[in-house]
């Protein structure tokens, strides 16, 4: 061919432009081939993609070529999750509206998809922020709200002093707000919940049905659900007096340790707690200690373990005339179970904690396999592990699950204030979600507070509520509130005056349904029903596992509310999940302790050490740790610059090639070079075909000969492993089928050129399957080839190459050659060849021959297409 090199650069935006003419990735809902629907987390707009995102992208970009090539009707979408906190703070910064900075972003980062080749039908985009999005939103939150699937209540929530606002506990860092640094108040406001928790245990159950789920997200889900199985147990105060109480209940899952409890503790906000509380100061101040340390489970669990004795006592319900002392301790959850729990130090480590720093009796009842009853003793960690009861009068003896029931039955049995003592619960450890922001920058939560007729749905008629676009952060909180005439409105019942909702929705939300969106993105309903049970649920979904508690969580419980107010006709919204790992990237610090680019190193190597120099200094800089690459910490590389260097092509081969699709990679240079470079051998290899064919053009092309029929089966191997292999999201090992064919390849244009009517054929062949192969992840140059080849079409529209299973059948075996028990070489021969047939073989060996040097062996033996031994 004339042109020596394959130039990215000019390709790929070429490819792009005709792709986009000819509306290759334009799905059409009336297609009556088989739908198949592939989608990506998508991003938040931040101004820049970053490679996390070149890979996950690419990942399902290849998914949804091969899908294509399958025949199949591929949904592939694309949007921005647009609303949030950040795009608020940026705002302020910049003293832009948050619309203005986030449409900026999402125009700058769609440009910067679009050039990695991506297949994605960018008719059906979307973007959360824009009113015909969350006009949908707000209708399904009133018919979830009519349906009584959301409530309105009190609750313990994180606040911010200084920004004003609530906080996710994942806002939480080291007790203090995330953006502001101030400390963490703990506050009771009145909130917007939908009620997961009445979904627990279906949401639970249906985790086992999702097969094509990674089992450690299942793990994830089901331990955040925390299902626990227990007894709710009544203990009786001593006193018997006083007029607010005579008993305390707890919840317990170990029952069977009851013999070994010392203490009772009740959460602060347990409503005994705030009875004894009234009067007493220095409980008031505990409790307010406690209250700064916000909501957050993991910082309530890691923190010091501390306690407010009150004077109230208990009878202990399984020992005659003991008591025990009620406790108010920082670590117990008044939203779990009944906000008082009983300790049980000897075998739990955070009772055992609290019992060594009060000095309460630590009492073992379950004793180890084979320990000694009398000496057994419990030290600084708690025994958690099985056992058997003692020291548990009835109970001692038993298993723990025996004698977990054995407890239930007894104190079932036995009676406190007229009812039982003990009832067998079941609790989860799921909570409502809250759906409350007090900020600006979220969809409208569509209700009206009227005094006289109470909150009020917006009537749908008027919907969408849309934000306003004058609005200052001149002043701490929520901008809506500020506003001077935004919520202020008429009730749309009495018609006097009222005021709209100023909390905004949290954004999980808004990416709890986006799915189900892009089946009718343009649809005056939230969906088409019939449409959207079609493609859903999503074939194949991918994302990063930080999201596998969550978002993937609230987006199964939106789509059962969904489908509970008619808009879906499923329960689960992804049918295969797949979490890819990270990106990550060297660290470098300059001398000072700056962070440093990739781009401000350069790198020397002196007496075989890789040393780093800071480029504008000259000075050493200190190379750091691999890690996952962050703003923060500058280890990141713009893809913009990879791909202007190398080409999307190059970026998206290696990052498929490097390693396991769910392990984490590690972007280097020299990987992206590689992938170039193999970039090059096969736009060599397709001009060296074109050139031996062109210079064939006048043979009478004959029947394969041997060399020719080995090439037709890799050829046929190739395509069926690789096929297989991206089925199974095995991208990297697909890429090692490629590099073998083209190796293989290669290799056969050199013997072409010696015999080309034997072997023309089968190179051609091969090289055009190998285009196909590469297609779905070096689309541009798989483009460029094709054409080239003079192929008819886009490959982009080419059916995926048939197999024949017939080539499949590898017809010859490779036989061991050992000379008296050691490898000395090896014969490729047909199966089943006669033994006197092999033995010719073998003895023809030259290394045979000449260990031989003229002896006859004393004998040779064969194992039929196995192996074969020479003894001499």
């Amino acid at each position: 061919m004339s042109v020596e090199r394959y130039n990215p650069r000019e390709a790929e935006p070429r490819w792009q432009q005709v792709w986009d003419d000819a509306k290759s990735f334009v799905t059409n809902t009336d297609d009556p081939r088989e739908p198949y629907y592939v989608l990506e987390m998508f991003p938040y707009p931040s101004g820049r993609i970053h490679m996390g995102h070149v890979r996950n992208y690419t990942l399902g970009d290849v998914v949804a070529r091969f899908q294509r090539a399958q025949g199949k009707n591929v949904l592939h979408p694309m949007g921005w999750d647009a609303f949030g906190l950040p795009a608020e703070n940026a705002a302020m910064e910049r003293g832009l509206n948050p619309g203005t900075w986030t449409r900026q972003n999402i125009s700058a980062m769609k440009a910067q998809l679009k050039s990695m080749g991506l297949s994605i039908d960018w008719t059906r985009e979307i973007a959360t922020c824009e009113p015909e999005y969350y006009s949908h939103q707000q209708s399904m939150f009133i018919d979830m709200l009519e349906a009584g699937l959301i409530t309105r209540k009190k609750s313990k929530v994180n606040w911010d002093p200084v920004d004003m606002t609530v906080l996710a506990n994942e806002q939480v860092i080291d007790g203090k707000g995330w953006r502001s640094g101030a400390a963490v108040e703990q506050r009771e406001l009145t909130q917007w919940f939908f009620k997961i928790s009445d979904y627990a245990e279906d949401l639970l159950s249906a985790l086992d049905g999702l097969t094509d789920w990674p089992e450690k997200v299942r793990t994830m889900q089901r331990n955040w659900i925390g299902k626990s199985e227990g007894l709710r147990l009544r203990f009786e105060l001593t006193d018997g007096t006083r007029a607010d109480a005579t008993s305390i209940e707890v919840f317990t899952t170990r029952p069977d340790t009851i013999f070994g409890a010392s203490f009772i503790a009740l959460s602060p906000d347990h409503p005994l707690t705030t009875l004894l509380a009234v009067n007493n100061a220095e409980l008031s101040e505990f409790v307010a200690e406690c209250h700064r340390m916000g909501t957050a489970t993991e910082a309530i669990e890691t923190a010091e373990k501390r306690g407010y004795r009150t004077a109230l006592m208990v009878k202990h319900p399984a020992i005659e005339g003991a008591t025990l002392p009620v406790y108010v301790a920082n670590f117990v959850l008044m939203d779990y179970g009944t906000g008082a729990i009983f300790g049980c130090p000897a075998h739990d480590q955070r009772d055992l904690d609290f019992a060594r720093k009060y000095d309460l009796p630590v009492k073992p009842v379950v004793l180890p396999p084979g320990g000694d009853a009398a000496s057994f003793a419990v030290g600084d960690i708690a025994y958690t592990d099985m056992g058997s009861i003692f020291n548990s009068g009835f109970l001692d003896g038993l298993s723990i699950e025996e004698a977990k029931k054995a407890a239930a039955t007894h104190f079932a049995a036995r009676l406190v204030d007229g009812e039982p003592q003990g009832q067998v619960e079941v609790n989860y450890r799921l909570r409502d979600w809250g759906l409350s922001r007090q900020r600006y920058w979220g969809a409208p939560i569509p209700i009206i507070h009227c005094e006289v007729c109470g909150t009020l749905p917006v009537p749908k008629k008027d919907l969408p509520v849309v934000l306003p676009d004058d609005v200052t952060f001149d002043k701490p909180g929520n901008a809506l509130d500020h506003h001077p005439t935004w919520k202020h409105v008429n009730c749309p019942q009495c018609g006097g005056a009222a005021r709209r909702e100023t909390d905004t929705m949290d954004t999980f939300v808004d990416s709890s349904w986006y799915f189900a969106r892009f089946t009718a993105p343009h649809a005056d309903t939230p969906t088409i029903p019939e449409v959207a049970n079609r493609w859903l649920p999503v074939d194949q979904y991918i994302g990063g596992i930080e999201h596998a508690i969550l978002h993937l969580l609230y987006s199964r419980f939106f789509t059962r509310a969904m489908k509970a107010t008619g808009h879906l006709g499923l329960d689960e919204p992804f049918k295969g999940m797949f979490t890819q790992g990270m990106v990550t990237h060297e660290t470098y610090k300059s001398e000072d302790g700056r962070w440093l680019s990739p781009e401000e190193v350069r790198f020397e190597t002196v007496d075989g050490e890789r040393r780093a120099l800071e480029i504008q200094s000259g000075r050493p800089a200190r190379i750091g740790p691999i890690e996952k690459i962050s703003k923060s910490k500058r280890n990141g590389t713009d893809p913009d610059d990879i791909l202007k260097v190398y080409g999307a092509d190059a970026a998206r081969w290696f990052i498929l090639s490097d390693s396991p699709p769910e392990r984490d990679v590690e972007w280097t240079e020299a990987g992206v070079e590689g992938a170039s470079r193999f970039q090059q051998r096969i736009w060599r290899l397709v001009g060296e075909t074109i050139d031996i064919a062109k210079q064939s053009s006048d043979i009478v092309r004959t029947s394969d000969d041997d060399e020719a029929l080995a090439l037709r089966k890799s050829v046929h191997r190739a395509v069926h492993n690789v096929g297989g292999d991206i089925e199974g999201l095995r991208f990297n090992r697909a890429v090692a089928q490629i590099y073998e064919l083209t190796n293989a390849l290669v290799r056969s244009a050199g013997l072409v050129a010696v015999a080309p009517a034997a072997r023309l054929s089968a190179l051609e062949e091969g090289v055009a399957r190998l285009i196909q192969l590469i297609a779905p992840m070096m689309p541009h140059l798989a483009e460029t080839c094709w054409e080239a080849l003079g192929k008819a079409g886009l490959v982009a529209d080419a059916a995926w190459p048939d197999v024949d299973a017939a080539m499949l059948v590898d017809d010859t075996v490779t036989l061991p050659i050992q000379l008296n028990g050691k490898r000395r070489g090896e014969i490729v021969v047909a199966k089943g060849l006669p033994a006197a047939e092999v033995e010719k073989r073998v003895l023809s060996l030259d290394e045979i021959v000449r260990m031989l040097d003229g002896k006859a062996p004393k004998k040779i033996v064969i194992v039929p297409d196995r192996i074969v031994n020479v003894v001499v």
